[in-house]
This record gives structure tokens, sequence and C-alpha cells, in this order.
């Protein structure tokens, strides 16, 4: 008996899945993603069944080789939404739970087919990952990591992620985790502030930086008392000095923190609980450039305007000399009012320049990490409570080689993704749980 088929899909919208669907004639469907060969390591397919078999999974997938380099991939969980979740190029589904999962297709899709097919399939069975190199393959995307991160809002992918938003949608509904867009109302004027805004600026080892974005933030103009908030994480490259030399300004609080682990996050919490926090903190991180003298300002009338708990704005991708790169303006568009909360479990961020009322943060608090602690945050804020968009450009992202993103390992990005998808997995049962189900 046919153990296993393998096809190669010409695309990934709906047809093509329901093509495959009908072909599929083993115990086995392997979907593989690549243009490029594929070649087994000795007994890896035999392997991939092997597992398949003893787990009763509904998919399988597994290590790999790109090339001659090693490949490793993360374990799936519930949070792991992202519909750019590396799978590596072979995805093996349980025939039977292929064909179920199209038989409950409703939506055709042009682009979403293949990432509606994961959702249903998750549906019916677990999805295991063989951590073990079964097989080879060429990769033909060889941009660094600084550079992928920005494919979900490329505006030239909207209509692509116009259909994963709406996949992932339904997929929260059938398991109980979708949001309505009702939302907790907020008093904005609680509380006894001196400065309405505090302009938060965590930073270590930033000697190239520090002062640009100090400047940026102490050039603002507003018609209320704002402060700005340096928070040093034990720099050692000569970026204290640089802070020290603005302290003339009565508006600039520098905080040093002791040596002890604090990472953003925890640089963060030490800004908004600082007495002297305004009403609204405001991320300007150190090797970035607000676009104007006007941000600040913007951000607190989108607070009083939209009645909201956080707010996001607009920010255009430069080199470290601000002249535009690909792909320009980030406008994050697919957030909307109606449906934000729930695609936000979808993509990797929420979008920059962020605006918190430190009220409701100084409650939450920022987890103690190096990476991930703003989604984190809204996340949690978008469960409850509104947040804001402004559509301007506020905010200069500059890319250079020491981004914190930027030329990750494999084991660092992998590292990164499963701390989010881990974000995502514990927010979507806070859902699911808020929900009653």
């Amino acid at each position: 008996m046919q153990r296993v088929s393998i096809f190669r899909p010409a695309n990934f919208g709906t047809a093509e899945i329901r093509r495959i669907a009908e072909a599929a004639a083993g115990d086995y469907t392997i979907i593989y993603t690549r243009p490029t060969e594929l070649r087994w390591v000795n007994l890896g397919l035999e392997r991939m069944i092997q597992i398949a078999d003893d787990t009763a999974a509904s998919m399988v997938y597994s290590d790999h080789f790109n090339g001659d380099d090693p490949a490793p991939v993360i374990d799936y969980q519930p949070g792991s939404l992202r519909d750019d979740f590396d799978f590596g190029g072979v995805q093996m589904y349980r025939s039977s739970a292929l064909k179920e999962a199209v038989a409950g297709m409703d939506v055709d899709y042009e682009y979403a087919g293949l990432y509606d097919l994961r959702l249903r399939v998750s549906r019916l069975g677990s999805i295991v990952h063989v951590s073990e190199f079964l097989y080879y393959e060429l990769d033909t995307d060889r941009r660094d990591s600084g550079e992928k991160i920005f494919d979900y809002v490329d505006p030239r992918n909207r209509g692509v992620q116009i259909e994963m938003e709406k996949a992932c949608t339904e997929h929260l509904k059938a398991i109980g985790g979708y949001l309505k867009p009702v939302f907790k109302d907020v008093n904005l004027t609680e509380g006894d502030f001196e400065y309405e805004a505090s302009v938060v600026i965590p930073c270590k080892n930033r000697v190239r930086t520090i002062g640009d974005a100090i400047r940026s933030a102490l050039s603002q103009k507003t018609d209320f008392p704002y402060n700005v908030i340096v928070v040093d994480d034990n720099s050692t490259d000569g970026t204290v000095d640089i802070i020290k030399g603005f302290l003339a300004d009565k508006r600039l609080i520098y905080i040093a923190q002791d040596s002890t682990y604090h990472a953003i996050g925890g640089n963060w919490n030490a800004a908004l609980h600082h007495p002297s926090c305004g009403r609204f903190a405001l991320q300007l991180d150190s090797d970035d450039l607000y676009s104007d003298e006007n941000t600040v300002q913007k951000f607190v009338d989108a607070f009083r305007e939209q009645d909201c708990a956080m707010v996001v704005g607009t920010y255009r991708i430069t080199d470290f000399n601000l002249n535009t790169i690909p792909p320009g303006v980030i406008d994050h568009k697919e957030w909307t009012l109606e449906n934000g909360r729930n695609n936000a479990l979808r993509v990797n961020g929420l979008g920059a320049p962020r605006g918190f009322w430190t009220p409701l943060l100084r409650k939450l608090n920022f987890p103690t990490t190096k990476y991930g602690e703003d989604y984190a945050v809204g996340l949690r804020i978008s469960r409850e409570y509104r947040i804001g968009r402004i559509y301007d450009v506020m905010y200069n992202c500059r890319r250079w080689d020491d981004n914190s993103d930027h030329g990750l390992s494999v084991e660092k990005m992998n590292s990164n993704n499963l701390y989010k998808d881990r974000l995502r997995t514990w927010e979507l049962m806070a859902r699911i749980a808020q929900n009653g189900n």
C-alpha cells in the first residue's frame, strides 16, 4: 500500500489545496513548498512516517539542512499563528486529516489556502515537530533577519495580508479565542501628574546614536509640560558621558540602573515607576529619531481624541543617515479598531512608535526581557482596551549594523520566534478563558 503522496503546489490558493486533497492516495500527503530539489537523508522519509504513525499527528515537520547548513525549526504551539511560521519545505499531513480539513473550507483564497489548511488541521489533531535533520532543501531567500522582519507590513503584500487576517480570524472564532470590538473605557484624567508626557529612551552602549535620540526628544514643541527619561543599563562605551552632557536641561531625567538584570523591559519599568513619569509614556529607541518636533503633541492629542490606552504611530525605514530605504513607510494599516486585537495574534509586532497610558502600564508592567517586551504589553492591552492609531509618519527607524535584529543566527531567530509564539499562546489562553470557553 502506498504510504505517501508528494505534491509540489503551483501556488498556495484554496483551489490548489483542494486539487491536492482529491489526488492524495497514500496514508500521508507531503506538500513541498520550496521551488528547489528535495533530497532525503538516509531513511529520513521513513523516520518521518514512523513518528507520524507513533504520535497519530495530523501534521509532521522536521529540522533539515539548507544546502549543507543545519536549519533547525521550532515547536508548534497554539500561539504559532504567524502565517510565515517556518516549517521548512516539507509539511507532511495525515491524508484523512487533510481531506477532512479541505472538506470544511468555505472560502476560496488566492494566497491563504495553505495557511487555512494548517489552521484547520491544527484543530483536528497535533502538529508534531521532529527535532531531527531528515532532509536537504535550498531556501532561496538569503536576506538577513533585519530585512525579512518587514515582509508582513510591506505595502506590496497588502492583498496577501488581508486574506491571512481573514483565515486567522475564522480560526480564532472556531477555537473560542475571537474578541468582539467591545472595549473598556479609560479615564485619562486619572491620577496627578506633573508632566503630561514622558519620552522614554532605554539604552545600553549606544555611544554613536544616543545623542541624536536625546536631541530629537528635547526638541519637541507641545502645549503641555513633558520630560525625557533616559534609562541607561550599565553602558561601558561612553554612552553615559553623552547622556550627562544634556543634564543642564531640567527636562532630562537620567536613571542609572544597578548591575542586576533589567533588559529593555526592566528599563521601561524603571521609567514608568519613576515619580516624574508623565501621564503618557512615549517610546523612542536609542538609535532612532522622531520625524519632526510635533510627535509628542500628536501622541497626546491622539490619546485624548481616540479615548485609548495605547497609541501606535507610523514610521519610516531609513539607513543610518536617514535616507529612506525599502520598504519605506510602515503604517500598519492592517490594524483596525474592529479586528486589530485579533489580527495582533497573527503578526509579529504592532508597529512604532508606541505610546502608553501610564496608570495602566504601572499595573501591567513590561516583562523583563530584551526582546518582545513591547509586543507582550500590546497584546495584553488589546485584550481589553482600544489601541489608537496615527497614520502620519512620526518616527525614523534607522537600520544599521548594530540593530538588535540585524544579521541574527538561525538559533537566535528561533529563540525570538519561540518566545513570541509563547506570548501568543498565553494571550490566546487568556482570551479563551475570558470568553468562557
